[in-house]
């Protein structure tokens, strides 16, 4: 293996050769058509990057020669790097540039509906209001006020497993907030700065971190599960967290954030071990059995 031959490639080349390291490695196979599918590269093309890749790991992969593809070598080792959240999204929905919308999966695969899913029409200004650091004007519904106009300047995207988020400085009240997308119409980017505090780093719940140490629940039978299933460490999870979404993590992990972990279920396979960490979180009141006590009362 050449790990340095392949950094002199070219990006190109090595978008190519990572695809064939993916495909051996995940389907066990590799051949002309599959390059040809994915990259729109002639037959030769693909014949002289699946030459080349053999040059640079000849013991992960060998050619059948009676069914003209070539096969995962008995000694394979990745060459590339494969981030599994990545890979599960490529096996689940297929490589896609968003040329043509109909990229397939891989493998036969479920995964829970999607039935909060933004507008591509108001995600498109709001991600554009982002990038340029541009205040926007939208309208939105919300379930405590009805429909209002506003002015807020966004700085990030947040996926709490339900819906998305936009983080943003809200004008009207003055506070740095979280808007659903699918509530947002019309936004509008306007040509102007944001103030200095309505700048992320003023965002206190955003700027803090918060750490969180998750052991399997007390309640449930073998913990060494629990342990093996979330990649435990000393039979601990300990995890880092921005303060603005720690109550939407925990909720969708279902983590028991009670003192005293009092919540009964079998989706509660994770307990919070020091509820205090959350002390100060505005949204932990989203996280299962959390309830607000003072550091006093501890």
């Amino acid at each position: 293996m050449h790990p340095q031959r392949v950094e002199s490639l070219s990006h190109a080349q090595r978008e190519r050769l990572a695809y064939i390291d993916f495909r051996l490695y995940f389907m066990g196979e590799v051949g002309r058509p599959d390059l040809a599918s994915r990259f729109g590269v002639a037959p030769a093309g693909a014949t002289r990057d699946l030459a080349l890749y053999r040059e640079i790991a000849p013991q992960n992969i060998e050619f059948d020669g009676s069914n003209k593809i070539y096969r995962i070598g008995k000694a394979f080792a990745p060459i590339f790097e494969h981030a599994p959240q990545r890979v599960l999204s490529a096996l689940s929905l297929g490589f896609g540039d968003g040329v043509n919308g109909e990229s397939q999966p891989m493998l036969p695969c479920e995964s829970p509906a999607v039935l909060s899913s933004p507008q591509m029409g108001v995600l498109a200004p709001i991600c554009s209001a982002i990038h340029a650091k541009r205040p926007v004007t939208i309208r939105y519904h919300s379930v405590s006020s009805g429909q209002s106009e506003r002015v807020i300047v966004p700085f990030a995207l947040v996926d709490t497993g339900l819906r998305w988020h936009v983080r943003a400085f809200d004008r009207k009240t003055g506070e740095f907030r979280d808007f659903v997308v699918t509530r947002i119409d019309t936004p509008t980017l306007l040509d102007e700065e944001p103030k200095a505090n309505e700048r992320p780093d003023n965002d206190i719940q955003w700027t803090r971190i918060v750490e969180v140490e998750l052991v399997p629940h007390p309640d449930q039978p073998r913990p060494e599960i629990t342990s093996r299933d979330f990649n435990m460490a000393n039979g601990a999870l300990e995890m880092k967290l921005r303060a603005a979404i720690a109550g939407y993590m925990l909720r969708r992990l279902s983590v028991d954030c009670s003192p005293d972990h009092s919540l009964r279920g079998h989706e509660y396979r994770l307990w919070l071990k020091d509820h205090l960490a959350l002390y100060g979180v505005k949204n932990a009141v989203l996280a299962p059995g959390y309830t607000v006590t003072s550091k006093a009362d501890s």
